[in-house]
């Protein structure tokens, strides 16, 4: 049986369900990663658009959590995802 069998029987969008294999094929021991979403886009060949509402998908799904990181100046770096689901 799959791992992710959840997720194929879950009523999410395909978008959805990309994203979040992409993303969990990408973290680490602790469940979690931190590629930006134009890295996300570029290698799923989808919009930046489709992405952010592929992740609002899984934030509401509570499939994944978000957290903004900083960088030392005080601006933005991409965002840290924790997978929640199986």
């Amino acid at each position: 049986m799959s791992r992710l069998k959840f997720l194929y029987c879950s009523d999410l969008p395909h978008r959805a369900v990309s994203v979040y294999i992409y993303l969990d094929d990408r973290t680490n021991k602790d469940g979690e990663c931190w590629p930006s979403i134009t890295t996300i886009a570029k290698e799923l060949k989808l919009s930046q658009s489709t992405v952010r509402r592929a992740l609002r998908d899984l934030r509401k799904a509570k499939l994944i959590e978000t957290e903004q990181r900083y960088r030392k100046k005080g601006g933005k770096s991409s965002l840290l995802y924790k997978l929640k689901g199986k």
